[in-house]
């Protein structure tokens, strides 16, 4: 009897650890979200998986379990019976994304997530609490958007080098689907831990519904089918789409989070703007790598004033003239007063003081938004945070087409 029970047990271990190995019965037929696959990234979209289950364990402060699925992985097992893991590509040199090159780091996502996850670098003496938003966010949200950038380019590069086929461009970009949606089992939440949930989310904060997610999928479309027919244009036309609406997305994230933060001072509750400002700081960093150089600006030390200078040279290019005569001037008039030998405006009158106080500052509203989210920043109770974040973020909506109605109202 005591053989047959142990017996018994050692099946249902066995049958368990298998389950687990097979992806816990996910059913992955060849679509997600609205989007066919042309060709087999089963493995790459049960990675969904140790999002969740990373969600789970953050949450409950379980920062050994969360260390250990991150690291070693859980359910993207391999053909070699190794698993993909998102340490693996956070920490990871050489990808087709933006993140490395802005923050001069290889493998910046793992140094983000990892000091969460250890207390360490930024989060050093920081709450639990802080640590979890900066785990969850900067996973589901960091991680696996630049891994989704990461294979959308690399289908272009792939297509470049004419290898347009279902084995390599259009193997890729299916990946970035994968890692955007995740499968969509029904018995399964994994499509709700990845990118295209947080975009449903902030759609409903914002009165957009679901712009943003069904504007990607149709870009995601669109660029499978210009791979298939050998369009270029189509294919970076497509992934210019999708970056542009996670630039909507984490722009409705991060305003949503400054609002927060300015609620919780007025509230005197020092323990949700923490956590807020942890959320914001994270979201952020999902789009701070393509937005910051739309940021900078042309300011004058005198008059205080920003000018509609939009690039360095031209900033820099003012000059104080007196009793000049251009010989563009057909009526050969005298000229005194501040010229721009860039745009060739001319501002009579104004003072050699003046004309001289111009300068560049570069990515001048980027550096504003990170000391509003920066984690050591208590906060200022008369600071219209949300306010603040809309002015700073405009000429990144301006830079990439971004509308009023994109972004939408905060409910």
């Amino acid at each position: 009897m005591n053989r047959t029970m142990t017996l018994m047990m050692t099946l249902v271990l066995i049958g368990s650890a298998i389950a687990g190995c097979a992806g816990d019965d996910v059913d992955l037929d060849d679509a997600d979200g609205g989007y066919t696959y042309a060709s087999n990234v089963d493995n790459h979209r049960m990675l969904m998986g140790d999002v969740c289950d990373i969600k789970d364990l953050s949450g409950a402060y379980d920062w050994d379990g969360v260390k250990d699925i991150y690291d070693d992985g859980k359910h993207a097992e391999k053909s070699d019976g190794s698993y993909r893991t998102l340490m693996g590509f956070a920490d990871a040199s050489g990808k087709n994304h933006a993140y490395d090159a802005y923050y001069d780091a290889d493998g910046s996502w793992n140094d983000f997530v990892s000091a969460a996850i250890d207390g360490t670098g930024p989060f050093e003496g920081e709450s639990d609490t802080v640590r979890d938003q900066a785990v969850e966010k900067g996973i589901q949200n960091g991680v696996m958007t630049a891994y989704a950038i990461h294979e959308l380019n690399a289908a272009i590069i792939k297509a470049e080098a004419g290898n347009w086929g279902a084995d390599d461009a259009q193997h890729a970009w299916d990946e970035g689907w994968a890692f955007y949606h995740g499968p969509d089992d029904s018995n399964h939440d994994y499509d709700g831990c990845g990118p295209y949930a947080t975009a449903a989310k902030r759609g409903g904060n914002f009165g957009t519904g679901d712009a943003t997610n069904i504007a990607t999928l149709a870009a995601m479309n669109a660029g499978l089918t210009a791979l298939q027919n050998e369009d270029m244009q189509g294919v970076v036309d497509a992934r210019d789409e999708v970056l542009k609406n996670i630039v909507i997305v984490y722009s409705q994230a991060s305003v949503r989070y400054a609002s927060k933060m300015t609620d919780d001072l007025a509230a005197g509750d020092t323990s949700d703007y923490d956590k807020h400002q942890a959320e914001g700081h994270a979201f952020y960093r999902v789009i701070e790598a393509y937005v910051a150089e739309y940021t900078s600006i042309c300011y004058n030390m005198v008059s205080h004033t920003v000018s509609s200078d939009s690039s360095q040279a031209s900033c820099e290019a003012y000059m104080y003239l007196e009793n000049y005569t251009s010989a563009n001037d057909p009526d050969g008039e005298e000229f005194t007063g501040c010229y721009n030998s860039v745009t060739h405006a001319q501002h009579e009158g104004m003072s050699q003081e003046e004309c001289e106080a111009f300068g560049w500052y570069a990515n001048y509203y980027n550096d504003k938004i990170l000391q509003i989210f920066d984690l050591k920043n208590d906060g200022d109770a008369t600071a219209d945070y949300e306010a603040d974040i809309r002015s700073y973020l405009q000429p990144v909506w301006d830079a990439f087409g971004i509308t009023a109605e994109d972004i939408g109202t905060l409910q």
